[in-house]
C-alpha cells in the first residue's frame, strides 16, 4: 500500500493577522472535542479537489471566514501518524499527508468558531517562537519543520 492510499490528503494553515509581517504571531485554536489540544486549522481534500479550494472552504469551516491571502506555501507534502487512540476513529488512514500554507488575514476578517460544524471552541494567537510549547505533541515535528522553513525564507 503506498503513502497516499494509507494517509488522508489534507491541507493545513499556519494564519497570521492582518498586522504581518509587523507582528509574527500565529493563530492556534483548541479542539472542542479534546481537553487541552490546541492545533493549527486543517481539513481534508474532497476528492476532485484543488489544492487551494479545498484551503479555503477549510479556513472557512472550521474559523469562519476565508477572507485571507496565501502568503507563501510549503514546497511539498508532509505527513505524520495518527496516535493510536485517534488511528482507531479514521480507519482506513495511518496518518495525514499535507500541504501548508502560510496565509495572512484580510483587515476585515472576522474569526467566528460558532460554525456549522464547530471543531474549535477557542482560539489566540501566539508568537512564532512559543507556539510548538502550545500545540499537540504528535504533530509538533511536522509544525516545527514547516515553520522553520518559513523562518529561512524570512516570512516568519
Amino acid at each position: 500500500m503506498s503513502k497516499t492510499e494509507i494517509y488522508r490528503p489534507n491541507v493545513a494553515m499556519i494564519i497570521v493577522s492582518d498586522e504581518y509581517p509587523h507582528k509574527k504571531d500565529i493563530f492556534i485554536a483548541q479542539r472542542n472535542d479534546l481537553s487541552d489540544i490546541w492545533q493549527f486549522p486543517q481539513g481534508g481534500i474532497d476528492e476532485g479537489e484543488e489544492v487551494k479550494e479545498a484551503l479555503f472552504r477549510e479556513m472557512e469551516e472550521e474559523i469562519g471566514t476565508n477572507q485571507a491571502e496565501i502568503v507563501a506555501e510549503y514546497p511539498e507534502w508532509i505527513s505524520y501518524d495518527f496516535p493510536p487512540k485517534i488511528e482507531k476513529k479514521m480507519k482506513p488512514y495511518k496518518g495525514q499527508i499535507q500541504r501548508y500554507f502560510l496565509l495572512k488575514l484580510a483587515k476585515n476578517a472576522k474569526i467566528n468558531l460558532h460554525t456549522k460544524h464547530p471543531e474549535f471552541d477557542e482560539y489566540k494567537f501566539v508568537d512564532s517562537k512559543n507556539v510548538l510549547s502550545h500545540t499537540a505533541h504528535f504533530k509538533q515535528s511536522v509544525y516545527e519543520k514547516v515553520i522553520n522553513y518559513f523562518k529561512v525564507e524570512g516570512l516568519l
